[in-house]
C-alpha cells in the first residue's frame, strides 16, 4: 500500500435545481427562487436559490412557510431531466481526471485524485480546473473541498458557498477543526447534539480531548469512537467508484425472533420496499419483476416472482407485487428471514421530482428521496412505519 497522502476532493454543486432553473432563464437571476411542491398540497421546498436563503428557507421547508417568509418567491415545479442531464456533464468532467469517482447524490460526488500529478497537476490545481470547467461547460458554479479524507473534503466544500475552494491539508486539520460546532461532524443531530451540550461540549476541538470513557456513556461506545475518530480528523474510508449498473437490487432483514404475524410483516415489506425503490431511482434504472423472500424457521426457504404491468421505480407498486405474493402465501412457520428483490432491470425515463404522475406518485418518491439523502432516512416515514401508528 502507498505511503503517499490522500488527496480528496469533494464536489458540491451550488442550490442545484435552483441554479440550473435561473441557467435557463434569465429573467430567474438574481431573484429569490425554490424548487418544490405546491403549498396547497402541503409540498416542500428541495432547493433555494441563495436570494431565496436570505430569508431564512431552506431545504425541506414546508412551502406554504417559505411563501410566507418571502412574499415575492418565484416556486418551480422542477424539471427533473434538466437536472439529470447537467448531473450527467458535471460527472463526465470529473471522470477525466480520475476513474476513482463516487457519485453520492446527483449534484455531489467524491474524487480520490492521489497521484494524478503528473497528469493534471496537484489536487488544488485540479480543484480550480473542475471549477472552471463545470461553470464554462455547464454554466453553473460548484463549491469544492480538498483534503486527506473524505470527511475533511466534504467540511471544506461546505465552508465558503457559493463557488467556493477550500483547501485543508494534514498537518493543519487539528487547527482547521478546534473551533467548529460540533453540529458539523457526520453523526450529530439534534438529539447527539444536546447530549453532547450537557456535557460541555460544544466545539469539536472539546469533543477530540473528552474522557472517552465518560464519553461512551452518554452517546455509546461505538457512537462515542465514531465521533472522537471524526474529531481528530480521522477517516479512511475509500472513494469507491461504481462498478457499471447493477442486474437486481435486494434488501432482506432476519428477524430477532421468527413471527407469523401478517401485519407486522407487511409493515416490513413495506419498509424493505421503500429501501429498494430509493436504489432503483438513485440508478435510473426501473424494474419489471419483483421478488419475495421468506425464510421459515425451519429454514426452508421460499422465493416468489411476480412480472409487472410497466416497469417502475416507485416503493408503492415494488409493495404492492410483494404485498400480494405474500398473501398468496401459506404461512406454514413462523417466518425467519423476509426480502423484497427486483429484477429485469431497464433505464428509466426520470421522473418529474415534485408532481404526482400516475399511481405510486413517482414524484414524491424521488422528492423523499431528496429529502432523506440531505437530512437522513428518518426525517420522513411512511405512516405505517411510525411507532404507534
Amino acid at each position: 500500500m502507498s505511503d503517499r497522502p490522500r488527496r480528496i476532493i469533494h464536489v458540491d454543486m451550488d442550490a442545484f435545481f435552483a441554479a440550473v432553473e435561473q441557467r435557463d432563464d434569465p429573467s430567474l437571476r438574481g431573484k429569490p427562487v425554490v424548487v418544490g411542491g405546491s403549498p396547497e398540497h402541503r409540498g416542500v421546498v428541495a432547493t433555494a436559490s441563495y436570494e431565496a436563503r436570505v430569508f431564512g428557507i431552506h431545504s425541506a421547508m414546508p412551502m406554504s412557510r417559505a411563501v410566507r417568509l418571502c412574499p415575492n418567491l418565484i416556486r418551480i415545479s422542477g424539471h427533473y431531466a434538466k437536472y439529470g442531464e447537467a448531473s450527467r456533464q458535471i460527472m463526465a468532467i470529473l471522470r477525466t481526471y480520475t476513474p476513482l469517482v463516487e457519485q453520492v447524490s446527483v449534484d455531489e460526488a467524491f474524487m480520490d485524485v492521489t497521484g494524478c500529478e503528473r497528469l493534471h497537476g496537484d489536487a488544488i490545481a485540479i480543484a480550480r480546473d473542475i471549477r472552471r470547467r463545470i461553470r464554462q461547460e455547464v454554466g453553473l458554479t460548484a463549491s469544492v473541498g480538498v483534503a486527506p479524507s473524505k470527511f475533511m473534503a466534504k467540511l471544506c466544500s461546505d465552508m465558503h458557498k457559493p463557488d467556493g475552494l477550500t483547501v485543508v491539508e494534514a498537518a493543519d486539520l487539528q487547527d482547521f477543526l478546534r473551533e467548529l460546532p460540533i453540529a458539523k461532524l457526520w453523526g450529530v443531530g439534534k438529539a447527539t447534539e444536546k447530549s453532547l451540550s450537557s456535557l460541555g461540549i460544544r466545539t469539536v476541538g472539546q469533543l477530540a480531548a473528552y474522557p472517552e470513557e465518560v464519553l461512551a456513556r452518554a452517546v455509546g461506545p461505538s457512537h462515542a469512537e465514531h465521533l472522537q475518530r471524526l474529531a481528530r480528523g480521522e477517516d479512511d474510508r475509500a472513494v469507491i467508484a461504481e462498478a457499471g449498473p447493477p442486474k437486481s437490487i435486494s434488501h432482506e432483514t432476519t428477524f430477532a425472533a421468527d413471527t407469523a404475524d401478517v401485519d407486522f410483516l407487511q409493515s416490513v415489506l413495506l419498509d424493505l420496499s421503500e429501501q429498494v425503490g430509493r436504489r432503483l431511482r438513485k440508478a435510473g434504472l426501473q424494474a419489471r419483476t419483483v421478488t419475495l423472500k421468506l425464510r421459515f424457521a425451519d429454514f426452508q426457504t421460499l422465493t416468489r416472482n411476480t412480472t409487472l404491468p410497466r416497469p417502475t421505480d416507485t416503493d408503492a407498486a415494488i409493495y404492492a407485487g410483494v404485498r400480494a405474493m405474500l398473501q398468496e402465501v401459506p404461512l406454514r412457520a413462523a417466518v425467519r428471514l423476509i426480502g423484497v428483490g427486483v429484477m429485469n432491470l431497464t433505464e428509466g425515463e426520470a421522473p418529474n421530482l415534485f408532481t404526482d404522475v400516475d399511481e405510486g406518485k413517482p414524484g414524491v418518491d424521488a422528492a423523499v428521496d431528496a429529502i432523506r439523502g440531505k437530512f437522513g432516512k428518518g426525517v420522513i416515514k411512511t405512516a405505517r412505519l411510525v411507532e404507534g401508528s
